[in-house]
């Protein structure tokens, strides 16, 4: 008969998964810091042996690592996500820019589908709270903080979508696109009227979320990336004529 005797899971085992799972579902992000060993094993309910034993094969793993004097840390596994000669790559030539807008647009329009039907109330409770900070920072003359809980909206959204593949996936991407690797978030803010425009598309998102309307969504998601894709199109082109103008102009005043 296919039966074999059940066994009880090792706490270890038990401690493992949990902190497994925490970090596929992006609870526990990369660079994270775990609680002391004596906070953990009281929060846990186990013993510090069977928490260093789990900590020790999560280690050889590669998914937490120690640093000297500081703690156990979540270890960066997203960062293999692109190797450094294609982030390369991707940072010199304009098509990659526009193909990463595009293939946002594609799958962040699933995702907030996703996150209407899906997303719990607390959930959506998270991407209102990150759009009610993006329209207090809104009102400042610097658009740093407003241009970064961007990102954070969009993660929200993502989350809220519950899919790991998704969430790990456009996390590694919102990864390159806070570092600068494909465009620089601030340019889409320099303009007021910008600003004013994007603001609007985010309402618009937060708006088919909390409605629950995933076919609302999913539409202004799409058309707030679209618009982002004509920008920036628009920008590189202005940048081209700008170049030739300046040619132009040196030689006129050679003449």
């Amino acid at each position: 008969m296919p039966f074999a005797k059940i066994e009880s899971e090792r706490l270890s085992t038990a401690v493992v998964r949990q902190i497994e799972d925490l970090i596929l579902r992006g609870i526990l992000r990369p660079g994270d810091r775990l609680p002391s060993e004596r906070e953990l094993s009281e929060r846990l309910g186990v013993s510090r042996p069977s928490l260093r034993e789990a900590v020790g094969e999560l280690q050889e793993r590669g998914l937490l690592s120690a640093k000297a004097g500081a703690g156990i840390y979540v270890a960066d596994v997203l960062g293999s996500a692109f190797s450094p000669a294609l982030v390369k790559l991707f940072a010199s030539h304009d098509a990659a820019v526009f193909d990463y807008i595009a293939f946002r647009r594609d799958m962040e329009g699933l995702a907030a589908a996703r996150a209407a039907r899906l997303g719990s109330d607390t959930d959506l409770a998270v991407v209102d709270t990150v759009f009610k900070k993006m329209e207090a920072a809104h009102t400042k003359r610097n658009p740093t903080d407003e241009a970064t809980l961007d990102a954070e909206f969009h993660l929200a959204i993502i989350e809220a979508s519950h899919n790991v593949i998704m969430l790990h996936m456009m996390r590694s991407m919102m990864d390159l696109l806070r570092e600068g690797v494909f465009y620089n978030r601030t340019v889409m803010f320099k303009q007021r009227a910008t600003r004013e425009l994007l603001l609007d598309q985010h309402r618009a998102i937060n708006d088919g979320l909390q409605a629950r309307n995933p076919d609302a969504a999913q539409a202004a998601v799409e058309a707030h990336l679209t618009f982002v894709l004509t920008c920036l199109k628009d920008q590189t082109e202005a940048d081209k004529h700008e170049l030739i103008a300046r040619k132009r102009l040196e030689h006129e005043q050679a003449r």
